[in-house]
């Protein structure tokens, strides 16, 4: 249950959830007793004395005090856990901290669990606290890796390294943030598979959210074609484009001619967007230009060989070679702050 509160889905009917709803109602069942159960039971009575974690009274039942420590630690963990999730959700930032609070909070509730049942017994929990002490210092000294990973958890998630739901890539693999726990990272690709990786081997990453990214757009019109008239019909049309997909930020811009290549004249438009749309921009923009140049006649070519020139091309006006002139300055001018878009800069 604790992890549809954290994910934000739904329940879904099933045997995890009916195990929870039971419970539920075990828990509903004990706070009931707990809060009226003086109202209830005769003030000696053994039951409610064991069952009230809080009486002094007597010598209380072993097994009953037992599962009065196991729901009353347990859920109240639990219930704090529940209410850091729900405060956590409208933030975009600041997850990864509840996450790793929540983990301290639930490993503290067994340890304190773990003590409370001992002294249920009437073990001698100071002797076993001095104990653990010792044995600490012998296993920490062995278990180094381990505090390389918590350790470098709390840098992770207090430098701001990266929060969960950001997008990153490590070592190649690139996915969005669901976890970050205090020993480990879980990232989640595209296809929904999930790469853990221990806190202290996250040294190369490289975070896709923190600032907005490139979509970056190649088009080709053919050698015939002239630049001067498709600079001039752009011009024109550029914010229409801009509006037809609502998920840029920023752009689009035509960066210039990005290659001479053996069959046609590749031009260059990138947009600022939001990592997560970052491919669908891209798809929307291709999209977006090809249906412009289409309805202006420009020619996006094949792979071809030429052996003679058939085609016959419009040459640009005067005006729309003034307003290319005019347009390439004005990109230029928009575009001389922004990375040059080339794929490999991802």
């Amino acid at each position: 249950m604790l992890r549809y509160i954290k994910d934000g889905k739904k329940p879904t009917f099933s045997a995890e959830t009916i195990l929870s709803v039971i419970v539920l109602a075990i828990c509903v069942v004990y706070y009931v007793l707990f809060a009226f159960g003086k109202f209830m039971f005769r003030p000696d009575s053994v039951f409610y004395r064991s069952l009230n974690l809080f009486s002094g009274a007597g010598d209380p039942n072993p097994i009953i005090r037992l599962v009065s420590y196991v729901i009353f630690i347990l859920s109240v963990s639990y219930v704090v856990r529940c209410l850091l999730y729900l405060g956590s959700k409208p933030l975009k930032k600041g997850r990864a901290i509840v996450d790793i609070i929540c983990s301290l909070i639930k490993y503290a509730a067994v340890i304190i669990l773990i003590f409370m049942v001992l002294k249920s017994f009437g073990v001698d929990t100071t002797a076993i606290l001095a104990g653990i002490g010792i044995l600490g210092l012998i296993v920490g000294l062995g278990a180094q890796p381990l505090i390389a990973d918590i350790i470098a958890g709390l840098f992770i998630v207090f430098e701001n390294v990266f929060d969960v739901g950001d997008i990153i890539v490590v070592d190649g693999f690139r996915g969005t943030v669901k976890e970050i726990g205090i020993r480990t990272t879980k990232i989640e690709d595209a296809g929904g598979n999930i790469k853990i990786v221990n806190n202290s081997d996250l040294r190369t990453v490289v975070n896709m959210t923190e600032q907005l990214s490139l979509a970056v757009c190649d088009l080709s019109i053919e050698y015939g074609e002239s630049i001067e008239r498709v600079e001039a019909i752009l011009k024109k049309n550029l914010d229409d484009v801009k509006k037809n997909i609502p998920e840029i930020k920023d752009g689009p811009i035509y960066k210039g001619i990005a290659e001479l290549g053996e069959s046609a004249v590749i031009m260059r438009f990138i947009a600022k967007c939001e990592e997560g749309s970052r491919y669908q921009v891209e798809r929307d923009m291709n999209r977006q230009f090809k249906l412009l140049f289409d309805k202006n006649g420009i020619n996006i070519p094949f792979p071809q060989v030429v052996v003679n020139q058939p085609s016959t091309f419009e040459d640009a006006t005067k005006k729309q070679k003034k307003d290319a002139e005019q347009f390439v300055v004005e990109q230029k001018e928009l575009g001389k702050n922004l990375p040059d878009g080339e794929r490999n800069d991802f």
